[in-house]
């Protein structure tokens, strides 16, 4: 299972070149919480990069006003290339979890800026690999994995995540974060990431609750056991 985008993010992996030139192309844009930077079905064709903060990648379901969260993306990584490149509908939304800033770039000035710079271009299809291997590793959990399991391993890779500061072309990826790293997700939002219902999640929360693993309050869980809980992730990922 894969949440979370590349090792390295698109903008990170350009040459500080690359970066001025792309990075001129757009404007930067600041979001709040809950805005939505794309919408799924809309005919928009620019792309962004992620300065700033979290946002997430969803589609609806069959039921309704449920939403199945895809990704998590973050400072460095581009979003809505999709669209730009193929002129269809946006096949997801795209909502910030937090304030959020993004360089919002123009869809024709991105496709020039590509056939440019063919080794940009070359990123850009790892992303589009990437993406589709992790969303056939998500498809392959939902039919084998339990709920408890599959929290476990997003709870994992969430806990790995680097923090939401805000980008910088050189900055480091952070080592994996000790015990006390907290998720900062709702309840209904960590069951739309690992496609459960809500009542399914609160059950398996109050298991790793009960063999202090975790601990949750509002809009958050707290990792109590990291080795615990990577070991009860990578004992169902084979």
């Amino acid at each position: 299972m894969g949440l979370l985008g590349n090792d390295l993010a698109f903008a990170r992996a350009l040459t500080a070149h690359e970066h001025e030139n792309v990075m001129a192309l757009g404007n930067r844009k600041l979001y709040a919480a809950d805005t939505h930077l794309l919408s799924e079905g809309d005919r928009s064709g620019h792309v962004m990069i992620i300065l700033q903060g979290w946002v997430t990648v969803s589609v609806a379901t069959d039921r309704g006003a449920t939403r199945l969260i895809l990704g998590l993306r973050g400072p460095g990584e581009l979003i809505g290339e999709m669209a730009a490149l193929d002129n269809h509908p946006r096949s997801a939304t795209v909502r910030a979890l937090g304030p959020a800033a993004a360089q919002v770039i123009p869809g024709d000035a991105f496709r020039r800026f590509l056939a440019q710079h063919p080794r940009v271009s070359g990123l850009v299809i790892r992303q589009l690999t990437f993406r589709l291997r992790s969303a056939d590793q998500e498809r392959s959990a939902l039919a084998s994995l339990t709920v408890l399991q599959r929290l476990a391993v997003r709870l994992t890779e969430l806990s790995r995540a680097e923090p939401a500061g805000p980008y910088t072309p050189s900055a480091p990826r952070p080592a994996p974060l000790p015990a006390g790293t907290v998720v900062h997700l709702a309840q209904d939002e960590l069951a739309a990431t690992v496609g459960a219902t809500r009542e399914a999640v609160a059950k398996a929360l109050r298991l790793l609750r009960d063999q202090r693993i975790v601990r949750t309050g509002t809009r958050q869980v707290e990792i109590l056991d990291p080795e615990l809980l990577a070991l009860l992730a990578d004992g169902h990922q084979e």
